[in-house]
């Protein structure tokens, strides 16, 4: 077993500034967590009280039930990847990968299995007697990570461990990650300020701002259903677009959104969510994904003038200037009209609705979610 569990942990400095408020959270025997935020949110200190690197000024730490509050990092079982690899320069990846093991005075015979395990688990068989300088950054952090398995601990903490590699090398990284997760029994708490990672590698994931968890969820439970516009503009790329709105309820009980003067209809299940809620402004939110053409004239529709032309492969990213506002579309090539493939020109008009039952509404004031599902 190698649960993890922190209750009202909080991070205090001398300066009486606090970096980390009320932390609570319960991480699964064999759970992928990662926590993830802007800089500055508290989320490396978090990490850094659990590996033992940052004393914890109120709460409690368990990792299996065990108060590990005062207890030395070396003797937490754990083991820590970070975002500068930690590699010593004079040994070979064989001696750096052996060195933890050979502090815990290990038998060789034990040693020299654990290396090699692991390095045929990274791929790094080949470069076991190269010295670090030698190596790509990706090949210098998969030895770190080498390094960190081959103790075998209960929890593996990786603080931005990609934030170094370029964009093709994350993303080979990150599948390395994955796979590697399901070849060592071990928990892992991941740190990000990368949307993208938290997303592909996170059984669940804790979004972290000035300090406080925003929300703890599964990937889609924060991606559909974000608590607060913090969330819904920092999960999902490009963000989420955000109107002044007015949430009208008619007569018979029934809701529909105001924007820029145009009727936006509601779906069913965001009608049921809104029960008992009066007439009220609101903050309506879309993802770009979640916005669709239509003909002018017809109901629900809004109208803008494209400024930004995007062309991604597969899709198009369009800015357009709706009311003086800016909204990113995010368009199939496959679904844009005809006249439109060979590309979208500056000035062009563009109709455009949005789908019912992707609406998100949010107190101005508050900025809390008015749907909870």
């Amino acid at each position: 077993m190698s649960t993890v569990t922190l209750k009202g942990v909080k991070k205090i400095y001398d300066n009486a500034v606090t970096a980390v408020h009320d932390f609570n959270l319960d991480i699964a025997d064999k759970e992928f967590i990662v926590l993830v935020g802007p800089s500055g949110c508290g989320k490396s200190t978090t990490l850094r009280m659990v590996a033992g690197l940052e004393e914890i000024s109120e709460g409690e730490l368990r990792i299996d039930g065990r108060l590990v509050n005062d207890v030395e990092p070396k003797d937490r079982d754990i083991a820590m990847v970070f975002q500068s690899y930690a590699l010593y320069p004079h040994m070979t990846v064989k001696e750096n990968m052996e060195f933890p093991l050979k502090l815990k005075k290990v038998p060789k015979e034990e040693i020299d299995r654990r290396v090699k395990d692991a390095a045929e688990i990274l791929g790094i068989t080949q470069y076991l007697d190269r010295k670090p300088k030698a190596l790509s950054g990706g090949q210098r952090q998969r030895v770190a990570i080498g390094r960190a398995i081959v103790r075998e601990p209960k929890v593996l903490l990786m603080d931005e461990p990609l934030s170094n590699l370029d964009a093709k090398l994350r993303n080979q990284m990150r599948a390395e990650i994955i796979k590697l997760r399901q070849r060592i029994n071990t928990t892992f708490v991941y740190v990000t300020h990368d949307q993208t990672e938290a997303m592909t590698l996170g059984d669940r994931i804790v979004i972290m701002k000035d300090g406080f968890i925003q929300q703890i969820g599964t990937p889609q439970q924060v991606f559909d259903h974000p608590v607060n516009i913090f969330v819904a503009g920092f999960i999902g790329t490009p963000q989420m677009n955000f109107f002044s709105a007015k949430l009208v309820k008619d007569g018979e009980g029934a809701y529909h959104a105001v924007v820029n003067g145009t009727d936006i209809p509601l779906s069913e299940d965001i009608q049921k969510a809104l029960t008992g809620k009066d007439s009220q402004d609101v903050t309506l939110g879309i993802r770009p994904e979640h916005i669709r053409f239509a003909p002018a004239g017809t109901p629900g529709v809004l109208t803008g003038t494209v400024e930004v032309s995007e062309m991604m492969g597969s899709e198009y990213h369009l800015h357009v200037t709706c009311s003086g506002q800016d909204v990113v579309l995010r368009v199939p090539t496959m679904d844009l009209p005809a006249e439109l493939r060979g590309g979208i020109t500056y000035g062009v008009e563009m109709s455009f609705t949005l789908r019912p039952d992707s609406i998100h509404l949010f107190d101005p004031e508050s900025e809390e979610n008015l749907v909870r599902f």
